[in-house]
C-alpha cells in the first residue's frame, strides 16, 4: 500500500522536473509550465480560479455590449444571478467563475 502512494508523488516530481528543464531550455512556454506545475503540485492557482469583483463583471458585460439577460444566456445562468454578481451580493464560483475568467481573458467571442 505504501508503494502505491509513493508512485503519484514520484510521478508528479518527475513531471515537474521535466517541465522545469524544458522551460529553462526554451522548449516550453511559461503558461504551459504553470499549468503543469499547478495541476500536479497545486502550487499555483489556475487562471480560472481568480476571483472577479462586481465592478469587473459589470465592465465585462458592458464592454461586450450585452444586457444582463444576454450575458446570463451565454453563461447558462439566470439574469437574477448576473444581477447579484454585479451588485456584489454574491461571488461567482465553480463553472460560473471559470466562464467569467475566460470572458475576462479572451472576450465574449470565446464562448460563441
Amino acid at each position: 500500500m505504501t508503494m502505491k502512494m509513493n508512485k503519484p508523488n514520484r510521478l508528479a516530481s518527475e513531471l515537474t522536473e521535466m517541465a522545469d528543464v524544458q522551460c529553462q531550455l526554451g522548449l516550453m512556454d511559461e503558461a504551459t509550465h504553470r499549468k503543469i506545475t499547478a495541476r500536479h503540485l497545486a502550487s499555483a492557482a489556475l487562471p480560472t480560479a481568480e476571483p472577479i469583483s462586481a465592478a469587473q463583471v459589470r465592465a465585462m458585460r458592458e464592454n461586450a455590449h450585452l444586457s444582463q439577460a444576454a450575458l446570463a444566456r451565454y453563461l447558462n445562468m439566470t439574469s437574477g444571478y448576473v444581477s447579484q454578481l454585479e451588485r456584489g451580493a454574491t461571488q461567482a464560483t465553480g463553472p460560473a467563475l471559470a466562464l467569467l475568467n475566460v470572458i475576462r481573458r479572451k472576450g465574449i467571442g470565446a464562448l460563441v
